[in-house]
């Protein structure tokens, strides 16, 4: 984006462009049908592709070395030629359709679904890296030569122009429900998001968090969750998170004890559970209410009580470590008044009452958000510390087109990957092959999955990694018996794992920038402190009821005991448990994280035996310590 700051006629370029994306959004969710202009899908989508792909040219150069001052010759031809091809196609969208234009076309719509698989390609590459390049290359080409892979790859193949056609004026790649369900749904959340920061809400949020924890042990690290968890869970983001959050509170963690690796870590950690925490989760939860054929508010329920669980074993961990090295919280002098703090941002909290019952009362999901973000403006009115003037409309609707553009980008080029794996087939026979291959073994094919999802999560964004295996994996698993919804969530666990894991890491590498840690110690520091984040997915396969999926004295049920095992798995993790004290023994802490896990684990035997290993680790540990005090040095 230095560009842009470059130059005064690229960003109001950029500018105009976003406006009348945005206004077309609208236009075509509220079925406004301004001056009779209501598209068909097919035609909407290219539209909107045309405003929202094409900036990609003139923002992002085509490689580090590229001019950063001014906008070279050939990335003007490709801004250009990808309005003209979109626009083309837009118009052409009814032919499209009635002619089956994506098997047999004339020569220029031909030529130009040629065009546009590479423009999607080339754009993907300049907004992410090689890597994601790659990867959707690869499996684009994927119906060329399925008929060559082997067994249980197997698939039909198609001649080069008529995948190309396919995955340019077909339903099931580029057009297909990534994209599709960016502009339906998300642009709306990406809009409220960036009004909610541009507004002061993290600051808000920061500051109830401040109130309500500060003054604790270890007071800063868990205003710190709990703020980044309240602005993650509206923003549905990760990165933007740790700048907005991890500014004010990796500084306050230092200041008050502890470490920069670790401040760094437990704010990474906490922007990470802002795509698994509803009510706005990441763009990948999006897509999965599509894929499952389910409203949003039923994604967000589901996701409800594992994301708590996620943040549950943070808090614990954080106040065993504040214990072990006697940190203390932050002077209450210091601390803003809950009262007034609230008083002060009452309309943020009215604005999640409005989001909350657009989306779970009322179910519109598409509308909520505009509604919430109409809200929020008109009610930041009414403060001067929160008024907007009109530079500051111009800067969030500059941001909201930057975020808009990234993810038209990403979610594309993922949509080549869907068309290569289902219009050949080999998704279908990946799926049967691997559920023959893992025969009735549930605890199988989950490893499988985690350890593919976990791969493929490492290379991909979250929501492209999801996507793939909700294609490849997601079938196989739901063939077993296994929960469609615990399904689809355990992989979006799995793959979410990149922002925390090296050698991606996205979370950790902001925050050990903001902390002046260095990055490997700390992403390592950070997988430890967001292990539950690993094994909560097992979980609630094994028992539906985590997800609501349930009677309610059931979900009461296993629920409770999951806040049991989770608290002591988390407390084995950083070697403190509350009422017992430091863990010092690594065999007795082993046995303590086993008892947690078997405690969460959905079953009566499992459970009681879990209890068991618990009460007898902690006790064996306290008396060998008490052994060795006795004896003394």
């Amino acid at each position: 984006m230095e560009r842009l700051k470059s130059s005064p006629l690229l960003l109001n370029t950029f500018l105009v462009f976003t406006i009348a994306l945005i206004a077309m959004v609208i236009n075509q969710i509220f079925n406004l049908q301004v001056l009779g202009f209501k598209p068909m899908e097919n035609s909407y989508l290219y539209y909107v592709m045309a405003l929202s792909l094409a900036p990609v040219f003139l923002c992002y150069p085509a490689t580090k070395s590229s001019p950063q001052a001014r906008v070279p010759w050939y990335d003007i031809i490709l801004f250009a030629g990808t309005i003209g091809i979109n626009i083309f196609l837009g118009i052409n969208g009814s032919m499209i359709v009635s002619m089956g234009w994506e098997y047999i076309a004339p020569p220029i719509p031909t030529v130009m679904s040629v065009l546009l698989w590479i423009l999607v390609l080339e754009a993907a590459r300049r907004v992410t890296d090689i890597s994601m390049f790659i990867i959707c290359l690869v499996f684009s080409f994927v119906p060329i030569f399925a008929e060559y892979l082997p067994g249980i790859l197997k698939g039909v193949s198609f001649d080069f122009l008529t995948t190309a056609r396919l995955h340019s004026m077909g339903m099931s790649s580029i057009l297909g429900i990534p994209l599709y369900t960016v502009f339906t749904l998300l642009v709306g959340f990406m809009l409220f998001g960036v009004i909610l920061q541009s507004t002061g809400g993290g600051t808000f949020f920061l500051d109830v968090a401040q109130a309500l924890l500060g003054h604790k042990r270890g007071g800063a690290a868990k205003m710190g969750v709990l703020g980044s968890g309240f602005f993650g869970m509206l923003s549905g983001s990760t990165v933007s998170n740790v700048l907005a959050i991890g500014s004010m509170t990796i500084p306050a963690m230092k200041r008050t004890g502890f470490t920069p690796m670790y401040a760094a870590a437990i704010e990474s950690c906490a922007s990470a559970g802002g795509p698994i925490m509803p009510p706005v989760m990441g763009a990948a939860a999006f897509i999965m209410a599509s894929f499952l054929s389910v409203s949003y508010a039923e994604v967000a329920l589901a996701a409800f009580i594992p994301a708590c669980l996620y943040y549950l074993g943070l808090f614990v961990q954080i106040d065993g470590y504040a214990a072990r090295n006697h940190l203390q919280g932050l002077a209450k002098a210091d601390l803003p008044p809950l009262w007034e703090t609230l008083k002060a941002g009452w309309f943020y909290l009215f604005v999640i009452a409005v989001l909350c019952y657009f989306l779970l009362a009322l179910r519109v999901e598409a509308w909520a958000p505009f509604y919430a973000s109409a809200a929020l403006i008109i009610l930041s009115m009414l403060r001067k510390k929160t008024r907007l003037s009109l530079q500051d409309f111009k800067k969030i609707t500059i941001a909201s087109g930057h975020v808009i553009m990234q993810l038209t980008a990403i979610l594309s080029a993922a949509g080549l990957l869907i068309g290569g794996l289902t219009l050949s087939g080999v998704a279908l026979s990946f799926s049967r092959e691997l559920v023959f291959l893992a025969g009735d073994n549930t605890f199988l094919i989950l490893v499988v999955g985690a350890i593919t999802s976990f791969i493929l999560g490492l290379g991909m964004t979250t929501s492209a990694c999801y996507i793939f295996l909700a294609i490849v994996m997601a079938p196989a698993l739901v063939k077993l018996g296994i929960d469609p919804m615990a399904a689809h969530l355990f992989i979006l666990y799995w793959g979410a794992l990149s922002d925390l894991t090296p050698p991606t890491a996205l979370c950790v590498a902001a925050a050990s920038g903001i902390a002046g840690s260095k990055f490997m110690p700390t992403a390592n520091l950070a997988m430890g402190l967001g292990a539950v984040k690993y094994i909560i997915p097992f979980f609630f396969v094994y028992s539906p009821a985590l997800i609501t999926h349930a009677p309610w004295y059931q979900v009461l049920y296993h629920t409770f005991f999951a806040v049991i095992g989770i608290t002591v798995l988390s407390s084995a993790i950083e070697g403190y448990l509350m009422g017992v004290g430091v863990l010092k023994n690594w065999f007795f802490r082993v046995l303590l994280f086993a008892g947690g896990g078997l405690i969460a684990f959905p079953r009566m035997d499992a459970t009681l035996a879990g209890a068991v290993i618990s009460v007898a680790a902690i006790m064996v540990d306290r008396l060998t310590t008490n052994r060795r005090i006795a004896a003394g040095p």
